[in-house]
């Protein structure tokens, strides 16, 4: 006999308002034992359920992607909350927030610290609600940001340099005002809110679904998710999706506690978050399958994949589902019998990318794609050899091709060709190397993609003693003069490249000539920087070429 308890729970089902919630419910299987080992789960389903999301958000289309679908040898769908009225997922968790605010707090009104997707969503949820909206955002964050705050009836405050400083004045206004502060993920109701693109997703395929993918930052997509579709469907896998340098959710999860990063990458700056929620670290350690971690190139590549299917352009972190799906296929050995042909459903949760970023993409996407591979080759300064080495090459599309003689015996080339896949740029090694041409795959070496190759042209013979260091700073206007500003008077400068790229961080090679005597002054000056940096002085690249 069933749980009247259960069954209690199952009833009130019929008593929700939103026809869309009944017609989810009860087509699906009731399982009560299942249910009685998610208690909390439980809670999360009936909130999710009940959420007041429809009032600002549409149910975003689910989206068969072909092109991909077919390369990929599986079935995978695209969940579009690019196409919300802000771009993104997280008007849903922010307007149910606030909708169930009880009134008095909502007649004083709401803060939150934010310079993307999350404060736009407030700012529109408040001018739905009728009620007041405070957004902190940083004063480095672009005008167009700031601009689409405002449109939407947000009072925005510039406060700090970085989203950590904005958000610590929220805090103060918070008490000073009286405002109700809204939280971009570590809140139930906002988690609430972003659960009901799983509710939407079981609604548009019925049929069966390997696995979800989610982008994870503070992880309230993810957990949302994660606590629908296991009370409902257990069997589909959760995977969340984070980038390299911004990996908070899975170090904390292999940690078994949460752990604070340094530093994070701002490539998918909406998914930059140094420290998780506190709740979405409780769920999501207990409802995700795994956690993939991908790089810059495949979240390019990812960018362009969607473009391809959809003529749409997401954001970095709008694109990470997509590169994880692919990431775990590869892995997973999806693309071979009998386990091919999967349904894997991508959750595209953003669209905001500035324009400026694009340059960027379109370059590293054919790396992240195994499309691309770059090789410096030695080749004999001797007459033939040259063409010898192009006719190895043979019909492949050449996307880069640099020649600077070294000495009188050999010369170096800088080259980029189209490849198919990742085997093939080990075979053209394999094959240079056979027709003795000394050969270096540099097809993930950052410093050859960043600089080397807008710069081959050989080693100044004054470059004696020379130290490279490749860093990354904070793209905001004047950083690069503050920067340079901060670089001890008596070190010459002996080489220096910067090219803007239309990202949040700026990268830079520096070429200096610090006396040993002044090694230690150095390193000092390094740790005390506050920058990234690595050194590349023993890089081979950087060896043949500069």
């Amino acid at each position: 006999m069933a749980n009247p308890k259960q069954n209690s729970s199952r009833d009130k089902a019929v008593h929700y308002n939103d026809p869309r919630i009944r017609t989810c419910f009860f087509p699906l299987p009731f399982r009560p034992p299942r249910l009685r080992h998610h208690i909390m789960t439980i809670d999360y389903l009936q909130k999710i359920l009940t959420a007041r999301v429809y009032d600002v958000a549409i149910e975003s289309p689910l989206e068969l992607a072909p092109t991909l679908s077919e390369r990929m040898g599986n079935r995978i769908y695209f969940k579009r909350e690019d196409m919300q009225s802000v771009f993104s997922f997280k008007l849903r968790g922010a307007y149910n927030k606030m909708a169930n605010l009880p009134p008095a707090q909502m007649k004083r009104g709401v803060i939150c610290a934010s310079a993307g997707n999350h404060a736009q969503g407030v700012a529109l949820s408040a001018a739905r609600l009728g009620c007041r909206a405070v957004i902190v955002m940083p004063t480095t964050t672009p005008p167009v940001k700031i601009d689409a705050v405002k449109a939407r009836g947000g009072e925005v405050v510039l406060f700090g340099d970085s989203y950590s400083d904005a958000y610590q004045h929220a805090l103060t206004l918070e008490k000073k005002h009286k405002l109700t502060f809204v939280h971009p993920f570590d809140d139930p109701d906002v988690i609430a809110g972003q659960g009901t693109i799983a509710m939407e997703i079981l609604r548009q395929h019925s049929g069966p679904i390997h696995a979800i993918f989610a982008a994870i930052g503070g992880g309230g997509l993810i957990s949302g998710v994660a606590a629908y579709i296991k009370a409902v469907r257990p069997e589909i896998r959760i995977i969340g999706v984070q980038s390299t340098d911004s990996d908070a959710m899975a170090r904390s999860v292999k940690a078994g506690r949460r752990v604070a990063l340094a530093d994070v990458g701002l490539f998918c700056d909406g998914t930059a978050v140094k420290l998780v929620g506190e709740e979405t670290f409780r769920l999501t350690k207990k409802y995700v399958d795994e956690i993939i971690v991908v790089d810059t190139d495949a979240v390019c590549a990812a960018i362009k994949d969607v473009f391809q299917d959809t003529r749409s352009i997401l954001e970095p972190s709008g694109a990470l589902a997509v590169a994880g799906a692919k990431e775990y296929i590869e892995r997973s050995r999806l693309t071979k019998k009998p386990i091919h042909d999967q349904t894997l459903v991508t959750i595209a949760c953003g669209a905001n990318m500035n324009f400026d970023r694009l340059r960027f993409v379109a370059e590293r996407a054919e790396v992240g794609e195994a499309r691309e591979a770059v090789f410096a080759v030695t080749i004999p300064e001797e007459r033939g050899s040259f063409k010898r080495f192009c006719e190895l090459i043979g019909p492949r599309n050449v996307t880069e091709f640099i020649y600077r003689i070294n000495d009188e015996k050999e010369a170096h080339v800088f080259v980029g060709v189209q490849i198919a896949n990742r085997d093939e740029s080990r075979k053209i090694t394999k094959n240079f190397e056979k027709h003795d041409f000394k050969t270096l795959d540099l097809t993930h070496d950052e410093l050859a993609k960043q600089h080397i190759r807008h710069l081959v042209g050989g080693k100044s013979p004054l470059a004696h003693d020379e130290l490279l260091y490749r860093f990354e700073f904070p793209e905001r206007p004047g950083a690069l003069m503050r920067f340079l500003d901060s670089m001890a008077p008596n070190w010459n400068i002996s080489l220096f490249h910067y090219r803007s790229q239309g990202s949040d961080v700026g990268r830079i090679l520096v070429g200096l000539q610090v006396p040993k005597k002044e090694m230690k002054a150095f390193r000092a000056f390094l740790d005390t920087l506050g920058y990234r940096h690595w050194d590349e002085s023993e890089n081979p690249a950087y060896k043949l070429f500069l």
